[in-house]
C-alpha cells in the first residue's frame, strides 16, 4: 500500500513538468512556458513497496484553449538503470529524501501495474488519501493475457506501448473529454482504462485515458 506524505517537495512536481512537457511530441502548447495546474489522476501500488506510482492530470491554461495532459510518473529512490531518456527530473522529498522522477510508460514497475490494472487483478488508489480505492476510474478487458515490458514510443498521437506479440496500449496525453460522460472504445478495442478530471471552470470531465488494441 502506497503512504500519501504530506510534505514540500523541492522542485515541485509541477515545476518539473513545466520544463519537461515542451520537450514531448504530443505536447500542444506553443512557444512560452506551460502554464500548469494540477487536475486530477490516480495511483497505483508497488506490490514491493519501493517505487511510487503516479497518473497524474495536469492542465495547461498558457494557450487559447486549455489542455489537460495524461502524465504518468514514478518516483524512486535510486536512479533507474538504463532510463537516462526517461528522467524528468530529480526533486528533495521532505521525507524521503532525493527522488528520481521518470516517464512511468518507460518504468517496468508501472507498465506491470498498469497491465494488472486492465485485467482487474488490482484496483485504483486515490492520488491523495492513503489505502483509498478510486470508484470513478475504469477499466476493462477481454483477451487472455497481457505480456509484460516493452519498449514505449512517443508521437504526437501520445505513447504507444506494446502489451503482447498482438495487442498494443494507447496512452492518451492529450485528454479529451467524453460529451455524454460515458467514454465510448474505439473500434476493435479489447480493453481499456478511464477516469476524470477537473476543468479549469471547476466542472468534472472524463474520458479515456488508455486504450488496448490489436497491432497492425
Amino acid at each position: 500500500m502506497a503512504v500519501i506524505h504530506r510534505t514540500a517537495l523541492k522542485p515541485t512536481k509541477l515545476e518539473l513538468l513545466t520544463s519537461w512537457l515542451p520537450t514531448r511530441p504530443w505536447y500542444l502548447g506553443g512557444a512560452g512556458a506551460p502554464e500548469l495546474a494540477k487536475a486530477g489522476g490516480f495511483r497505483l501500488d508497488d506490490p514491493q513497496g519501493e517505487v511510487g506510482i503516479e497518473f497524474m492530470v495536469v492542465t495547461d491554461s498558457s494557450g487559447a484553449h486549455p489542455t489537460s495532459y495524461l502524465v504518468p510518473l514514478t518516483y524512486r529512490g535510486a536512479p533507474l538503470d538504463g532510463a537516462e531518456h526517461a528522467l524528468v527530473g530529480t526533486m528533495e522529498h521532505g521525507v524521503l529524501g532525493r527522488r528520481w522522477a521518470y516517464d512511468g510508460c518507460h518504468d517496468p514497475v508501472l507498465v506491470a501495474q498498469l497491465l494488472a490494472l486492465i485485467e482487474g487483478r488490482v484496483q485504483a488508489q486515490d492520488q491523495n488519501t492513503s489505502d483509498t480505492p478510486d470508484r470513478e476510474v475504469t477499466r476493462s478487458y477481454s483477451g487472455d493475457g497481457l505480456a509484460g515490458f516493452t519498449a514505449a514510443t512517443d508521437d504526437q498521437e501520445g505513447t504507444l506501448l506494446p502489451a503482447s506479440r498482438a495487442t498494443a496500449l494507447r496512452l492518451h496525453r492529450a485528454l479529451r473529454p467524453s460529451p455524454d460522460d460515458a467514454p465510448s472504445l474505439p473500434p476493435r478495442a479489447l480493453g481499456h482504462v478511464a477516469g476524470s478530471w477537473r476543468l479549469p471552470d471547476g466542472s468534472r470531465a472524463r474520458g479515456l485515458f488508455v486504450v488496448l488494441h490489436p497491432r497492425t
